[in-house]
């Protein structure tokens, strides 16, 4: 028995069904064509299939889509603007060379994304330990982090000068 499910996903209304058994990732990838949702593990453990819940990010594996209904979501489709520009921690990944085969990236933008928001101006160690959830077998993450950073500084904009002269 499937059952229906209205989403807000990346800023777009959506609706389908699902049987109650269904997760999230799945029903984002065979529902909704939203492919770039990965899924890995299906434990939870690889965060391959972190989205973004309301704000949280949340696996999409261990989500039923019915638990979503009525929610909003944001997806790796939905970081890039409007008109294709990348978003700034895509941009970053991009220029720091934090991309190998893929498969993890959606859910590690997704999981840096809304640490950024809540800690804008983050230490490596911080955004090391950000990453333990998130698994790649591809890197050392060195890339990773340095991309997660430099997302950061961007996303803080230029240097202000000091009211008190100086640099």
């Amino acid at each position: 028995m499937r059952h229906p499910i209205r989403l807000t996903v990346n800023g777009r209304p959506y609706e389908g069904s699902a049987e109650p058994r269904t997760s999230l990732a799945d029903f984002l990838r065979d529902e909704l064509d939203l492919t770039g949702t990965h899924v890995g593990c299906e434990h939870g453990v690889c965060g391959a299939c972190t989205v973004l819940l309301e704000g949280e990010a949340v696996r999409g594996c261990l989500l039923l889509a019915v638990q979503a209904d009525g929610r909003e979501i944001l997806t790796v489709e939905g970081l890039a603007g409007e008109d294709g520009d990348l978003n700034p921690l895509q941009q970053a990944f991009r220029d720091n060379h934090a991309l190998q085969c893929g498969f993890c990236t959606p859910g590690i933008l997704l999981t840096a994304h809304a640490f950024l928001r809540d800690h804008p101006s983050p230490t490596d160690p911080e955004i090391r330990e950000m990453l333990a959830g998130n698994l790649c077998r591809c890197t050392g993450y060195h890339f990773i982090v340095e991309a997660v950073a430099a997302a950061a500084r961007a996303l803080a904009g230029p240097p202000r000068p000091s009211p008190w002269g100086g640099g």
